[in-house]
């Protein structure tokens, strides 16, 4: 059985050096007075100058600095944030109630004419924010009301506001140039002051907040890249928290200081539908027959991971409540030496590991398997061209809106763009669009769930396992937040004890 060796724990002085280097300049303690301040260290260091049109948007939202019109519940369902209310008028216009008594860090006041600034300017942006790929709307003031209207009927509106790309700013922080900053401009109970490139970030706490207000002082935010640093800094106490440790350190850490986050994230085995091998149904159910995913979540994940049995997984919790016993599969066939071409990238580090036990139980199940790893970036065009038989890919199951339609239509559908599987079944079609069409709430959620078992049914991908993130948190920090969709860290409730 194949079992990941683990990792050596860096001496105590190289470690030391890295951090002093990480997070030297992340240690201001500048702010008003009270709680003290909280250190933190993240994984990935701003790609975009920290524009909230770009994936930088998911960092002020975990700062509490940035907020927007509507948040999301565990469920995905729309609820309040700096709109208290909306409704639908038409087909196609929405109408929203901006809250009252909102300012931002500038100084400046929340109104209806101030969304439609930043909503007007992310439809303008190059590139968009992803959530508004392949959309359109326009945002306009009626009396005191947001009103937004979209080019064609949109049921999820409500949530695609949800995005952290769709954070609203004060006026001051965008440039005739299309820049956007967002230092002292956003309206959450932190204030960013200070970015120090890719290095770290300082903010304070906003005392004029419409909420509740922060119990810390402030935040200073490091960017470690380095997963055994950032392990390393919760153990150091370097840190009070500690984003995405890496596997292999978790069980060097004290279990009080990790937690374990279920992500909507599939590690998926995706099959080549269109050409070759697999263009043989039974030949794919073989397949499906032939993985042992427990084996995969105990050696490569150290049980770190959760079985897959479908497409969407426990950060879904509905999808695990409602999901009903998959009937009318095809009958798996025999591999009889059938040569097949296995594929992934080295960007995620366990993918290589998963692609070598995959290997081997399809070796022992009587195929023949040739393997091919590079960097994504080398291998993307190949991939989605249908160059391989098999593709082992971590896929994120839910983007910005927190629906996973849009996944499963880019994923499976005839027109997809990211169709790996090269799939074309109008069964899955058909139960996509009924999906994407469905209103809010439990009826869409039924009509998703007949979705991925459509998918399921073609044996077009075989879901493995969903992957979970851990994250570090010293003991002396409370209520810092464990979220799946990675939107909140820190809330007005985190504080050091």
């Amino acid at each position: 059985m194949h079992r990941r060796a683990p990792l050596v724990a860096v001496g105590l002085t190289a470690v030391s050096a890295l951090l002093a280097g990480c997070f030297a300049s992340g240690a201001q303690t500048t702010g008003t007075s009270g709680g003290g301040r909280i250190k933190l260290a993240m994984m990935l260091p701003p790609r975009s100058g920290l524009t909230p049109f770009s994936d930088d948007a998911f960092k002020l939202s975990r700062w509490s600095t940035a907020e927007t019109l509507v948040t999301l519940d565990e469920n995905g369902d729309a609820r309040p944030g700096l709109a208290t209310e909306w409704r639908r008028t038409s087909d196609t216009v929405w109408e929203f109630t901006v809250r009252k008594g909102v300012t931002f860090h500038d100084g400046s006041t929340l109104t209806a004419a101030v969304a439609v600034n930043t909503l007007t300017r992310a439809m303008k942006a190059v590139p968009k924010p992803r959530i508004l790929d392949g959309v359109t709307l326009t945002a306009s003031v009626a009396g005191e009301k947001l009103i937004v209207t979209t080019g064609t009927l949109d049921p999820l509106l409500p949530q695609r506001l949800s995005s952290p790309q769709l954070s609203i700013l004060a006026e001051s922080a965008y440039a005739a140039d299309g820049k956007v900053n967002p230092v002292g401009t956003g309206s959450g109970p932190f204030r960013l002051v200070r970015i120090n490139g890719t290095t770290s970030a300082s903010l304070d706490r906003y005392d004029g907040y419409w909420g509740e207000k922060a119990k810390a002082a402030g935040i200073d935010a490091s960017f470690v890249p380095d997963g055994t640093a950032r392990a390393a800094s919760i153990r150091s106490g370097e840190a009070h928290i500690a984003e995405a440790v890496p596997v292999s350190q978790a069980a060097l850490l004290d279990p009080q200081t990790i937690s374990e986050v279920p992500m909507p994230r599939t590690n998926t085995l995706y099959l080549n539908t269109k050409s070759g091998p697999f263009a043989d149904h039974a030949l794919r159910a073989a397949v499906r027959e032939t993985i042992n995913r427990g084996q995969i979540v105990s050696s490569v994940y150290e049980n770190r991971a959760d079985v897959a049995k479908g497409l969407l997984g426990p950060a879904l919790p509905w999808t695990v409540q409602a999901r009903k016993e998959l009937t009318g599969r095809v009958a798996a066939g025999r591999a009889n030496g059938a040569t097949i071409t296995l594929a992934t990238f080295t960007d995620r580090a366990e993918l290589p590991e998963v692609a070598a036990i995959v290997q081997q139980q399809l070796q022992d199940s009587g195929f023949k398997v040739n393997q091919v790893v590079r960097e994504y970036a080398h291998i993307e065009q190949d991939m989605l061209a249908g160059k391989f038989d098999m593709f082992i890919l971590s896929r994120a199951t839910v983007i910005d809106s927190g629906d996973p339609v849009a996944y499963l239509k880019s994923d499976f559908t005839c027109g997809g763009s990211f169709n790996i599987a090269q799939l074309c079944d109008e069964n899955v079609d058909q139960a996509v669009r009924k999906a994407d069409a469905t209103e809010a709430g439990d009826q869409r959620r039924a009509a998703i769930l007949e979705a991925e078992a459509a998918v399921l049914r073609t044996d077009a991908a075989i879901p493995m396992l969903h992957e979970r993130v851990i994250q570090g948190d010293a003991t002396s920090v409370a209520g810092s937040v464990k979220d799946p969709r990675e939107r909140a860290l820190i809330t007005p409730t985190t504080h050091v004890k």
